[in-house]
């Protein structure tokens, strides 16, 4: 298009100058003067055109700088704000936080039975007989070396919460948190959940620590309210723990006491597990839907889903990748390579998920490359290290969500007690 303006253009000053040239001639100059006019005018209006191209060229650039600054000042806003977001919940907390007498009834009944199981798998585990086989022995001793620290850090309460952002597009304003846990052992060293969640899936442990999580979140939040904190945190429930009616059971009514919480805490499952859910699980969720409280699937493996299935679940919002948003829906022949949704436009999945009551969230958004392709496919929210990375609440205020002083520890004797009498 620019090469066609400028050929137009080039063409009318050589029009304007041969009009030049002939006016000249026909006065009666002469031909050499009307040529030489005619040069004249064309290197005149040459002259003219470079000035205002050059004017032009430099107020585009300007403007793009002045864009380029803009654009840096605002990356740089939402950086302090995500940040000081962060900060001022982890402040919220600790100003609204309970005193150590409030009665925690309710929660004292949920810790026992996660303690009670969590000292069953122990017990289960070391009653095995010793393998005859000196790789598998050692092999053995290792896991149960880790098998005790898991317990030991979940039985003395070093559970620690991780906030990461949620934030909406393209303004980057924290809207949700996302809660993380991360496990200590006795040195105060972190334990991230590749080194210890293979072993706590054999032992059934993966379950008490979701279960603990959810535990606290609920407590966090109740906190944000009373201090009329308008703040979701997303908390990851296990499939086991849907399953276990003991533990449901308590925690639901936990729930039930606490229901004005309902718009600020999101359940989430995995889309694996999601569509792994039985009668049992999809009846829980259900009674947890009846509270008010709403789903998220994370984990999304691909967007051939059954949104009618999503809207019937209460699941109120979906987190893709964003590199499989960009894959799957903006793929080299500019349409979605999902053939349930090739008859819509890239830019429609977010409004045919909206029509369900799902709200689509990019997350693992680590590059501002990924910004343009997520904002080109109308997704209103974002996660991901660009915007924040997973920050611990502080120490002093997780220890206000615990129960009483070595409560997990007695509990643990009194449900080995009764269990050899």
């Amino acid at each position: 298009m620019r090469t066609l303006t400028q050929g137009f253009l080039f063409f009318g000053y050589l029009f304007l100058a041969m009009t030049v040239g002939t006016f000249i001639w026909r006065a009666g100059l002469g031909l050499g003067a009307g040529a030489a006019g005619a040069i004249g005018a064309l290197g005149l209006l040459a002259a003219v055109h470079t000035f205002l191209s050059a004017r032009a060229d430099k107020a585009a650039l300007r403007k793009e700088i002045a864009q380029v600054r803009e654009a840096h000042r605002l990356l740089a806003d939402a950086m302090e704000s995500t940040q000081g977001a962060l900060t001022e919940l982890a402040e919220a907390i600790e100003a609204g936080a309970l005193s150590s007498t409030e009665a925690l009834t309710g929660e004292v009944r949920m810790l026992e039975t996660l303690v009670q199981q969590m000292g069953d798998s122990i017990e289960h585990r070391l009653s095995k007989p010793d393998p005859v086989n000196p790789y598998e022995a050692r092999h053995l001793a290792q896991s149960n070396t880790l098998l005790q620290t898991i317990h030991d850090a979940l039985a003395e309460n070093r559970v620690d919460l991780y906030l990461q952002p949620v934030v909406s597009l393209p303004q980057r304003r924290t809207v949700f948190y996302e809660s993380f846990t991360r496990l200590r052992a006795a040195d105060d060293r972190i334990m991230m959940p590749a080194e210890y969640l293979s072993v706590a899936e054999d032992e059934g442990l993966v379950a008490s620590i979701d279960n603990l999580l959810l535990f606290r979140c609920a407590q966090i939040v109740r906190r944000l309210a009373r201090q009329d904190r308008k703040v979701g945190v997303f908390c990851n429930i296990a499939l086991s723990s849907l399953a276990d009616e003991t533990f449901f059971r308590q925690f639901l009514d936990f729930l039930s006491e606490n229901r004005d919480l309902n718009q600020a805490l999101i359940f989430e499952l995995g889309q694996a597990a999601f569509d792994a859910r039985g009668a049992v699980e999809a009846r829980n969720m259900a009674k947890l839907a009846d509270l008010g409280f709403r789903f998220s699937i994370d984990k999304t493996q691909t967007l051939d889903l059954d949104f009618a299935d999503l809207q019937r679940s209460d699941v109120k919002f979906l987190k893709v990748s964003a590199d499989l948003l960009i894959e799957q829906l903006l793929d080299l022949d500019g349409g979605p390579s999902v053939p349930s949704l090739r008859d819509i436009h890239p830019s429609d999945f977010a409004a045919l998920t909206r029509r369900y009551g799902i709200e689509v969230i990019a997350e693992k958004v680590e590059a501002e490359r990924q910004i343009v392709d997520v904002l080109e496919l109308d997704i209103g929210l974002g996660q991901g290290h660009l915007f924040g990375e997973p920050r611990a609440i502080k120490e002093d205020v997780l220890a206000e969500t615990d129960p009483p002083a070595n409560f997990l520890r007695s509990s643990l004797r009194t449900a080995e007690r009764r269990r050899f009498g």
